[in-house]
């Protein structure tokens, strides 16, 4: 018999954050607790403060403790975190700062977004079906460089006049490492990546585009490659989604194009994220905190929920990950919706009752009478 050397335990830092964050991680923290269970490994969870309610109980929003306890475990799960009642906060103490502030404490510079519109959520788009039907693209974004990081950077008074300022900067050895991570998931996936810059008019740009395209034609010339400018991605992305397969891009665009390409399949609520290259990978839905929903059970915990099958890959238990897929692959097909993807004559299930519902799914159910919904 053929010795496992995967450890039987993760410890995993939740951090649940702020509005629906609690509201879809802890369900889909359930799912992946039944999965894992079934495939003979366990999660050791606890919980940390991040964002808005850090700020409430230790006027931070990234304490010491919760960074310690993100850098101690094998992966961290995370809800949203921000909301109107932080809106007032200086700039250096605002939710989103600890976000920024842990995936820098972490080393995870590559973020990666996968977007994908099965034939059964095709009408939930505002595109048409025929067009966004079978998208299935993969976004690498660059995460702790370019303009959100780069130095000098402030607002200083010059002439008798406020300016404010930023800088975009890469070094070769940033740019390199996006790339060979974007290209390694276009050899996994369908062996095209498209490098999306703005090389006719900034420096950074043109170095990007240069090395790139040298890293491609010596390490990785069975990938095809091309070259799109920002506003021509931007627009490719909504006129033919399907063309895409990976996407590689910078910190700030990567920011843009991921937000645009989160509206093909019509809901925020089906997108999960992985930040990594650092060793403890940050697992997330894409979707904000939503406080207009908090507290009503609605919310959709699909993002939540492909988020974990993320982490199970990055753990390194592709069977678990392709487990909670088929869940959440098996809910949709039933017909099970939340109240953001209902049409009109659907019955929107809540929150809990879709994780219920992926779980029993991904432990294969018997049948869907068998599902208890709510």
């Amino acid at each position: 018999m053929t010795h496992d050397p995967r450890p039987t335990t993760y410890r995993i830092a939740w951090l649940p954050g702020d509005g629906i964050g609690r509201e879809v991680t802890e369900p889909a923290l359930g799912v992946l607790d039944a999965v894992a269970e079934a495939h003979g490994f366990f999660l050791d969870v606890e919980e940390h403060a991040v964002g808005g309610c850090a700020i409430d109980a230790t006027g931070t929003p990234l304490p010491d403790s919760t960074r310690e306890a993100c850098l101690a475990a094998d992966a961290v799960f995370m809800g949203a975190v921000g909301g109107p009642a932080w809106d007032d906060q200086p700039p250096e103490t605002r939710p989103e700062r600890g976000l920024l502030d842990l995936r820098r404490a972490l080393g995870t510079f590559a973020n990666l977004r996968p977007v994908a519109v099965p034939e059964t959520l095709a009408e939930a788009s505002p595109l048409r079906r025929e067009i966004v039907a079978g998208t299935d693209l993969l976004i690498v974004r660059e995460l702790t460089g370019g303009i959100y990081f780069g130095e000098p950077r402030g607002t200083v008074q010059e002439a008798g006049e406020t300016v404010a300022f930023n800088t975009m900067r890469y070094t070769d050895a940033e740019i390199e490492r996006i790339a060979r991570v974007g290209f390694d998931w276009a050899r996994r996936r369908g062996r095209r990546i498209t490098s999306v810059d703005k090389a006719n008019v900034l420096d950074v740009s043109r170095r990007w585009r240069a090395l790139v395209s040298e890293i491609g034609a010596v390490d990785y010339p069975d990938v095809h490659l091309d070259h799109l400018y920002v506003d021509n991605a931007a627009m490719q992305l909504v006129r033919n989604p399907c063309g895409f397969d990976v996407v590689l891009t910078s910190n700030l665009f990567g920011d843009i194009l991921s937000d645009l390409a989160a509206t093909l399949p019509g809901s925020l609520g089906l997108l999960p994220s992985a930040s990594l290259g650092g060793r403890v990978g940050l697992f997330e839905p894409v979707h904000g905190s939503a406080p207009d929903l908090a507290g009503q059970g609605v919310a959709n915990p699909l993002a939540a929920i492909l988020s974990g099958a993320m982490l199970f890959d990055a753990l390194d238990r592709p069977e678990a990950a392709a487990a909670i897929r088929t869940g959440v692959t098996g809910a949709l097909d039933a017909g099970y919706r939340t109240a953001d993807l209902a049409a009109h004559a659907q019955t929107a299930v809540s929150t809990e009752a879709m994780a219920r519902c992926v779980a029993q799914y991904a432990l294969r159910a018997p049948s869907r009478a068998s599902l208890v919904v709510e």
